[in-house]
């Protein structure tokens, strides 16, 4: 596929509404989109990512400074993905280029008591981007159809009727202004365990490991499973799903930071015109 697409990444990555999905069918160690050249590979998508680094912190400036003038729009990057899929890397990688004053990032965890005393997504909308910002969501409303499914915390048809509330709630963002772009991080079981294997290897990240990870991998299938009926129930015209192959980490950073430019340039933030007279504050200015 690669170097075949001259078009948006996000129309070749964008998971198509009303389709089924079979994750077996996209391969995660592909690279998609990215212009075809000699090895390494990996340089040239270093590079490039960097490259992007300057425009996506001009649009974001834009974007925060449209905001003072009372210009609503903002965007939200929802990241899921299985566990090593490099849901912090990317926010490490990608959103670390934007001025963190105009970011509001949130990894959602398991719910609190006082989370569950409410609606599933009461928690998720305390959280959203105000006007101008970017938002990133490490994990999301998608846990409470993931996990909630395959460890079976809460009966199948309460899980049936949030796919609904999900695409109802995320039509409302979009109509609120909300740029709302969800990335399925999509890794390999094989890489996975490399990944873990990895943390076990060096005592400096053995933080980032637990023993419940080998459980949990035994637990692969229903979670490819979950993730299957979420993008394909989930994915509409307000809010697509993008499935990107994650077992290639420069790749994962290139295309991640290709979408967010793409959804950033559709806007054209613009810098408000000054509501007073420069040349008079100027001359002003020079006198004193």
């Amino acid at each position: 596929m690669r170097g075949r697409h001259a078009g948006p990444l996000s129309e070749l990555l964008r998971v198509p509404e009303g389709e089924r999905v079979s994750l077996s069918s996209y391969d995660a160690g592909g690279t998609p989109g990215f212009p075809a050249g000699r090895p390494p590979l990996k340089v040239a998508g270093l590079a490039a990512t960097a490259l992007m680094g300057e425009r996506l912190a001009g649009l974001q400036e834009r974007l925060y400074a449209a905001s003072t003038a009372g210009d609503r729009r903002r965007l939200l990057l929802v990241l899921q993905g299985m566990d090593t899929s490099g849901k912090g890397g990317t926010v490490k990688h990608v959103i670390g280029i934007f001025n963190p004053s105009g970011c509001r990032i949130k990894a959602f965890k398991a719910p609190t008591a006082e989370e569950r005393n409410h609606p599933f997504l009461w928690r998720i909308m305390k959280a959203l981007p105000h006007p101008g910002e970017i938002g990133i969501f490490d994990r999301s409303q998608y846990e409470d159809v993931l996990i909630a499914r395959v460890r079976e915390l809460v009966p199948r048809e309460e899980i049936g009727r949030r796919y609904g509330q999900i695409n109802r709630f995320e039509k409302s963002l979009a109509d609120d202004g909300v740029t709302v772009v969800k990335v399925f991080l999509h890794i390999s079981y094989e890489e996975q365990r490399r990944r873990l294997l990895k943390r076990l290897d060096n005592p400096d990240k053995h933080w980032k490991f637990s023993p419940v990870d080998i459980d949990e991998r035994a637990l692969w299938p229903a979670y490819q499973e979950a993730y299957e009926l979420a993008l394909e129930r989930c994915s509409t015209k307000a809010a697509p799903w993008f499935v990107v192959p994650a077992d290639r980490k420069w790749y994962r950073d290139w295309a991640v930071s290709k979408l967010l430019l793409e959804h950033l340039e559709a806007l054209d933030p613009r810098y408000p015109r000054a509501d007073f007279d420069v040349a008079e504050c100027r001359e002003r200015l020079l006198s004193r």
